[in-house]
C-alpha cells in the first residue's frame, strides 16, 4: 500500500505548540529586527519548528518582499564542462555564504533556450544573474538583463555596459615565458591556440605574454619559433616536430594550453627526448584531468575558474554604486617537473 502523504506543518501549529501568536512566529522566523520577542519566547518557537519540522514557503516569502534568495546562473555549457565546471562550483559556494542559492540553465548556445531561461530567472525574481562562458571570448549580453545586476564571466561584455571578470591572460603568459627564462632558456617557443587573425582573447593575451617577457630579458623575439594552432593534441605534436627541425631548435616550448602541450609531448617522445632533459614545456589551463597525470607532470597556468566566479558574485552582491567595469584575475603558474634548467650547447 502507498504511504500517505506527509502534511505540512503550518505557522499556525508552531504557535499552538509555542504557545505564542502566529504573529511571534512570523517575527522569529523573519528575523525581524527591533521586535520585542525576548530569548526564552525566541528558543520556544525554534525548538517548535525543528519539532515539527515546519519549512517557511519561500515562494510566497519571495512575493511579499520582492526578493527569492536566488542568483541566476546562465552559461553556454559551463556546469557540463569538464573543468569550466568550476565557474559554477565558485558562484555555489559565495552564494550559499551569503545566504542565497544558484539557480543554473546552460543554454548550449540556442537563443530560445536563453531567452526562456531569461524569462524563467525574472519570474523567480533572482537577486541578478551571472553571464558566464565556458572560454574567454567577448559576448553580447541580452537586452532583457539590463532590468536587473548582472556580471559577466570568464567573458567581457562587448559592448562594454556590464561588469565584465576574466582571467589575466596576458600575465599568465608571462609568467609562463619568464619562468622559462629564469630557468636559463633563450631560444622559447610557442604554439599558440589560435590564428593570427582571431579576435578571441585568450590567445591574444598569451601570445603578448610571452613578447613582453622575451622584451623585458632583452631577448629577440623570432618569429620562427612562433606557430599558431587550434589547442588540439595534434597541432602540439605536429608543431613542435616542426620546431626541433629547425636548424637552432627550441630549448623550451610555451604551448598556449594543456592540450597542445600533451602534443609537445608526444613529439618528444617520438623523438626519443625527454621533456625537461631535453626540451622544457609549460602548458595554460591547469587541467586537472591532464596536466598533473604527464610524465614528468606538466608545469602549467591555471585558469581563476572559482576565483572569478567568486569575484562575480562579489560584484553582484554589493551596494556600491559604481562596480569596475573590468575586472581581470590573475592566472597562478603551477610548477611541477617539465621545466628544468636550460643546458650549455656546445
Amino acid at each position: 500500500m502507498a504511504g500517505r502523504k506527509r502534511q505540512t506543518a503550518t505557522m499556525w501549529q508552531v504557535a499552538e505548540r509555542a504557545g505564542v501568536s502566529q504573529a511571534t512566529v512570523s517575527l522569529v522566523l523573519n528575523n525581524v529586527g527591533g521586535s520585542r520577542v525576548n530569548d526564552a519566547t525566541r528558543e520556544r518557537v525554534m525548538n517548535a519548528v525543528v519539532e515539527l519540522g515546519y519549512r517557511t514557503n519561500a515562494f510566497a516569502k519571495s512575493l511579499r518582499s520582492g526578493e527569492s534568495g536566488m542568483i541566476g546562473f546562465i552559461s553556454d555549457e559551463v556546469a557540463s564542462s569538464p573543468f569550466a565546471g568550476r565557474l559554477l562550483k565558485g558562484a555555489q559556494l559565495r552564494a550559499w555564504e551569503s545566504g542565497n542559492v544558484i539557480l543554473s540553465v546552460d543554454t548550449f548556445n540556442d537563443p530560445n533556450l536563453e531567452a526562456a531561461a531569461i524569462d524563467m530567472m525574472l519570474s523567480y525574481r533572482v537577486k541578478g544573474v551571472v553571464y558566464a562562458s565556458m572560454y574567454h571570448r567577448a559576448v553580447d549580453v541580452p537586452a532583457e538583463l539590463q532590468a536587473i545586476p548582472t556580471v559577466v564571466v570568464n567573458a567581457q561584455d562587448r559592448a562594454g555596459g556590464v561588469p565584465s571578470v576574466f582571467p589575466d591572460e596576458e600575465g599568465g603568459g608571462y609568467a609562463a615565458t619568464r619562468h622559462l627564462i629564469d630557468a636559463g632558456h633563450t631560444r622559447i617557443a610557442m604554439i599558440n591556440i589560435q590564428p593570427p587573425e582571431s579576435d578571441l582573447p585568450a590567445g591574444i593575451g598569451r601570445l603578448a605574454g610571452y613578447r613582453r617577457a622575451l622584451a623585458a630579458a632583452g631577448i629577440a623575439d623570432d618569429p620562427r619559433l612562433i606557430r599558431s594552432g587550434t589547442g588540439v593534441v595534434e597541432d602540439g605534436f605536429s608543431f613542435t616536430l616542426d620546431l626541433l627541425a629547425e636548424a637552432d631548435p627550441p630549448t623550451a616550448i610555451f604551448c598556449g594550453n594543456d592540450r597542445t602541450a600533451w602534443g609537445a609531448y608526444r613529439a618528444l617522445e617520438s623523438r626519443g627526448m625527454r621533456v625537461g632533459e631535453d626540451c622544457s614545456i609549460v602548458g595554460f589551463d591547469n587541467h586537472d584531468m591532464l596536466a598533473p597525470f604527464l610524465d614528468p607532470g606538466l608545469t602549467t597556468v591555471e585558469l581563476p575558474y572559482e576565483q572569478m566566479a567568486r569575484q562575480a558574485l562579489g560584484i553582484l552582491l554589493s551596494d556600491a554604486p559604481d562596480n569596475p567595469p573590468h575586472t581581470s584575475v590573475e592566472c597562478s603558474l603551477i610548477l611541477r617537473g617539465s621545466v628544468t634548467s636550460a643546458k650549455v650547447r656546445a
